[in-house]
């Protein structure tokens, strides 16, 4: 057997058919160099008599620790060259992990690489190509819903989507791994543009191919998620953005507003979904307030990480603002979808 220069971690939190169809992905990689962490996240053993041909172990937690903390428990059991993140809701071709650990071979100025995230039973279109950024720290998925022979080409990538993702060690013992505070979403934005921001790069590896059953874990149009995606934004916001970007943020944000309340009045986008679930104006405006509050209360804390995350960085304010420029997303791009 080779010796595993990869750590594949999978929270679950439901388990069930997709989870055992992401095993069995797993089982028909063409390339044998990993070992698979399953973190049971739930209270009911949904990884009970789970098996995949790799190397393969289950750590099982009394709580739902969330999906950071639980990728960090994964990788800090069975550390190697690379560590993986895999939804349990998503399937890789038999050459995932050999695509992915060539592109990385052949640029070790990279510390990350994105899959070709292809949405299930779509016949070839895509959720995520890398991810995409608005100037008000919400990110999106770059190409989502759209054909993927658009994006066959390899090319640079902002960051990955945590749903299927590669991150060399040595980037990770210079940026840290995900933040455990996130519990949910984001926090492959914030781990994300930490790389970027010490220097790293990021591939797009169209040949590395995923088919993911999108949001189904904390659903697509949820209150949950609505609220996590709102705070933690916020959060890595007052981390990692430049001083001076931060000012024009409100602004960004209300036109963003704007774009998801056009959205919502037409029944389109995310926006449009939860008001289709009954979720009224009202509710809306609350996780807002919510998630801004919470901000406010987690200051200090947040604080104390930009200032430790400064001694890291590599990239100027000047680089920075580039770099978002050339992956950046709009406010309708992102109500809309």
């Amino acid at each position: 057997m080779q010796p595993s220069r990869a750590t594949i971690v999978i929270p679950t939190l439901h388990g069930g058919e997709p989870l055992r169809r992401c095993l069995e992905g797993l089982s028909a990689q063409t390339c044998r160099q990993a070992t698979v962490v399953l973190v049971d996240n739930s209270p009911h053993g949904v990884a009970d008599g789970l098996t995949c041909s790799l190397p393969f172990e289950v750590i099982v937690n009394p709580r739902n620790v969330g999906f950071g903390e639980a990728i960090n428990q994964g990788f800090a059991a069975r550390p190697a060259e690379f560590l993986l993140s895999l939804n349990d809701d998503a399937e890789p071709a038999p050459d995932w992990l050999e695509r992915l650990l060539e592109a990385m071979d052949r640029n070790p100025s990279a510390g990350m690489a994105a899959s070709s995230i292809r949405l299930a039973g779509s016949a070839g279109l895509l959720d995520s190509a890398g991810m995409a950024l608005y100037p008000d720290g919400t990110a999106k998925q770059r190409g989502h819903g759209e054909p993927a022979e658009r994006y066959r080409d390899s090319a640079e990538a902002l960051f990955p989507s945590g749903a299927a993702a590669l991150y060399r060690a040595a980037m990770l013992e210079r940026s840290g791994l995900f933040d455990p505070e996130y519990f949910l979403y984001c926090e492959d934005t914030d781990l994300g543009l930490r790389g970027r921001l010490a220097g790293w790069g990021c591939l797009y590896v169209p040949e590395a191919v995923v088919e993911h059953a999108y949001s189904v874990s904390a659903g697509r149009a949820s209150r949950l998620k609505a609220f996590y995606v709102e705070r933690n934004r916020l959060w890595t916001l007052a981390k990692l953005f430049p001083a001076r970007m931060l000012w024009a943020v409100p602004f960004w944000s209300a036109w963003r507003y704007w774009a998801h309340l056009l959205a919502a009045l037409q029944g389109r986008g995310l926006a449009g979904e939860i008001r289709q679930a009954q979720t009224g104006w009202l509710d809306l405006g609350i996780i807002v307030v919510s998630a801004h509050w919470r901000t406010l209360l987690h200051l200090p804390a947040l604080w104390k990480q930009r200032r430790a995350f400064r001694r890291n960085r590599r990239l100027s304010t000047r680089e920075f603002l580039r770099l978002l420029s050339r992956h950046r997303v709009s406010a309708r791009q992102i109500a809309e979808q």
